[in-house]
């Protein structure tokens, strides 16, 4: 009997338990038994695992968050604690490990890969920058609520005459920020790809204002950068296992700064976790279910080393080296659809 352990790691994400659920229950079809990994790479240092079976991941489809819990643990930080990796695995019998995370998550997959380590990566994040998949799950998720977010600021925005200023996830993509200030008609998308110049910003917010549209909304990705900072703003100076800050403050600094330059009420709304809860949308659901589905097909196959993505409308299996060696930035093309706009 083949055992498969699986593990959600890195931020949240609306759809993890719908992989979660597919996994368990096509692994029953192959004649698998599921093991649940507690809290991301950290149960499998620790030994904290739990058997999963039809039950339960009965009612979880629809359900937010992970039903295993999550950490951003990197057991490659600690040679002692990849040794203990290595022992549970043994110890609790289990013959290969499908890996849901993003790029730090599937970095750690790759690594135990390379060290023989029966292996399978999911590719998860709401900010669809892991490489080598056309989306992740996740995405359309938090698409769907900045619009929404935006849709409403509209409201209060013209209402006041102000400038709104919606900061939103993405520390080395801007794919929420566009795609959702497209879709919500943002009047400025500001992303980490592209140093923002803010007098450039100024003129296109003054020119609506001069042709009589006296408010304006401007995306921001938290990663964004005006020209010359040689960092992102960040909260705290503080770091993540894989050695990441967190972000925040770029909507203040554009507050305080279109203030000042444009003699107009600026507000700022951070929409920050909000983009990571609640239920996925009818996309995610299907997607994340696909990709347990193949995940699990996978570990039939035997086929390790690899993570599923999607190409086109087709899933298939990429190697891990190569989902992990570039995160997918914004295509140009897609930015410069928005820019049309900007101005008018």
């Amino acid at each position: 009997m083949t055992t498969v352990g699986i593990l959600t790691g890195g931020g949240d994400c609306p759809g993890l338990n719908a992989v979660i659920r597919a996994v368990v229950r096509t692994g029953a079809k192959h004649g698998f038994d599921a093991i649940g990994i507690r809290d991301g790479w950290h149960g499998l240092v620790a030994g904290n695992v739990e058997p999963l079976t039809d039950y339960s991941v009965t009612g979880i489809l629809p359900k937010g968050g992970t039903i295993l819990g999550t950490s951003r643990t990197n057991p490659f930080k600690n040679e002692a604690d990849v040794q203990r990796l290595r022992d549970n695995i043994r110890k609790f019998g289990i013959d290969a490990i499908v890996a849901i995370g993003g790029e730090d998550t599937l970095g750690v997959a790759n690594k135990l890969s390379k060290m023989g380590i029966p292996v399978v990566g999911v590719p998860k994040t709401i900010d669809n920058d892991v490489g080598a998949t056309d989306y992740t799950f996740g995405f359309d998720t938090a698409v769907a609520i900045v619009t929404e977010a935006i849709d409403r600021l509209h409201t209060t925005a013209e209402s006041h005459h102000r400038v709104m200023v919606v900061e939103v996830m993405g520390r080395h993509a801007g794919w929420i920020a566009t795609v959702a200030g497209i879709a919500g008609g943002a009047d400025e998308i500001l992303i980490p790809e592209i140093p923002f110049d803010l007098d450039e910003v100024t003129h296109h917010l003054r020119a609506r204002y001069e042709r009589g549209k006296k408010f304006s909304i401007v995306v921001v990705a938290e990663g964004a950068q005006p020209e010359g900072m040689a960092e992102a703003i960040a909260q705290s100076a503080r770091t993540d296992e894989f050695g990441h800050v967190t972000l925040g403050g770029v909507g203040n600094f554009l507050r305080d700064e279109l203030e000042k330059r444009l003699d107009m009420e600026v507000r700022v709304t951070v929409l920050g976790h909000i983009q990571r809860g609640g239920s996925p949308t009818a996309h995610d659901r299907v997607l994340a279910t696909r990709f347990g589905v193949a995940a699990a097909d996978l570990v039939k196959e035997k086929d390790f080393g690899k993570m599923v993505a999607l190409r086109g409308d087709s899933i298939v299996a990429v190697p891990l080296e190569e989902a992990v060696a570039n995160l997918k930035t914004v295509n140009m093309d897609l930015y410069e659809i928005a820019s049309i706009f900007y101005g008018g």
